[in-house]
């Protein structure tokens, strides 16, 4: 006899994105394969942020590019199995991973285009 398992739903994941800049507006526009967030103004001290139910067969990853007057950044905020968390800081002097069990890392520098 062979029993087939019903796939567990995992719970929502979330990515967040705080702005941490000195006094400026910042632009953020994140998107997946099939889901486009839109663009969003986030004053200082706020987060941008969103949940999702990850890809049943694997495989959830959302992009994200931030703007700030004449300066970009683009950037993986989810990967799942690779990384596979969604907390991100946005400084001065560029965007910065804060997972839960690991120290803060930079992930990447501002670029001018």
């Amino acid at each position: 006899m062979i029993i087939m398992a019903r796939p567990s739903v995992s719970m929502p994941k979330w990515v967040y994105i705080t702005n941490q800049l000195s006094e400026k507006i910042l632009i953020v526009h994140c998107q997946s394969k099939d889901d486009d967030l839109g663009g969003h103004a986030v004053a200082v001290g706020a987060s941008f942020n969103w949940s999702f139910g990850p890809n049943l067969f694997g495989g959830t990853l959302f992009w994200c590019k931030l703007a700030v007057e004449n300066k970009r950044i683009s950037f993986v905020a989810y990967k799942e199995y690779y990384e596979g968390f969604g907390r991100w800081v946005v400084c001065d002097d560029g965007l910065y991973g804060t997972p839960e069990d690991r120290p803060v890392f930079l992930k990447a520098q501002w670029m001018r285009p």
